[in-house]
């Protein structure tokens, strides 16, 4: 496995000297900082204007953005919440109520999808409302004021029960706590940045977590699911990693990162015939070679172990 390289300092990656991401922007390898490459077509430009629009409360047109976004990128949990809360916005509850079921599948332990789910099932006087209050209420007993969710599961509850109880609309926004889908471009590569550190110190799961916060700024970037893919891999998960890395290449065909990391997972699986596929991918990506071709190919050669001579 090529070894993560060090971060120069927080939120610059394009400074970074290292194989892993120093080999070419968003369609290629992973060079830049999410703000500054991107995909021939990427539908995080999609998801920027989404979110633009709803900061702007115009919440027809962040629908329009959003829907764009799920459908060339469905398993992107916060394209699904920014659709749930703009079809709030409309007060199109049975949109808002089919959004956030999508996003809370996706992501079932996030907060906001399960309020505006909450939000969206009282307000069509479903029961099941009370099923997702009682999640927010267990969540926020198990956290006794003392987690960084406490202040937005005091404020999901509210705003559920206040839908249940037909009071005056509030926007699911209230309960989110932090809005990172707001925070701006340089807050999302600080957090792309923290996740690679947290990568090469081999802590996945918080790497996971800054990487949704990077998600929740940028999108359905290649970039960033190619890195969740690996994260999900090292912790073993082999079916969501080749999700996330079949999700990259959907956006990004020649993305070479994320082709190098399918290869490799091929290898651990045993899919020797797989593994050259997306090594041919590499060669024909890489007319004159590249660091991810070679390193597939040693991961090839030597059965899942490179480092072995």
């Amino acid at each position: 496995m090529r070894s993560f390289p060090a971060l120069i300092s927080a939120g610059l990656i394009a400074a970074a000297a290292g194989p892993a991401l120093a080999v070419g922007g968003g369609g290629g390898g992973m060079g830049a900082a999410p703000s500054a490459s991107a995909p021939a077509y990427d539908p995080a430009a999609d998801y920027a204007k989404g979110v633009e629009a709803l900061q702007a409360g115009k919440f027809r047109d962040a629908s329009r953005a959003f829907r764009r976004v799920t459908s060339a990128a469905p398993g992107t949990a916060e394209a699904w919440r920014g659709l749930g809360e703009a079809a709030a916005g409309e007060g199109d509850w049975k949109g808002s109520k089919a959004a956030y079921q999508h996003a809370v599948k996706l992501a079932p332990d996030d907060v906001a999808a399960h309020a505006g789910l909450g939000m969206a099932l009282g307000r069509l006087k479903d029961p099941k409302a009370q099923g997702e209050l009682d999640w927010i209420k267990a969540k926020a007993q198990a956290c006794a004021d003392a987690c960084p969710d406490a202040a937005a599961l005091k404020a999901a509850a509210e705003q559920v029960q206040g839908a249940m109880a037909g009071s005056p609309e509030a926007a699911p926004r209230a309960a989110l706590g932090e809005p990172m889908i707001f925070a701006g471009a340089a807050a999302g590569d600080l957090a792309y940045s923290t996740a690679v550190g947290l990568i090469n110190e081999h802590r996945y799961d918080a790497a996971l977590a800054s990487l949704s916060r990077a998600e929740a700024v940028f999108g359905p970037h290649p970039d960033i699911l190619t890195y969740q893919g690996y994260a999900w891999r090292k912790k073993g998960d082999y079916a969501r990693a080749e999700r996330y890395y079949r999700a990259a290449l959907a956006i990004a065909p020649a993305h070479r990162g994320a082709s190098e990391y399918y290869g490799e997972l091929k290898v651990e699986r045993g899919d020797m015939a797989g593994a050259k596929l997306m090594l041919a991918r590499l060669e024909t990506a890489c007319a004159y070679g590249c660091a991810e071709a070679e390193e597939l190919r040693r991961w090839i050669d030597h059965g899942g172990d490179p480092q072995r001579p």
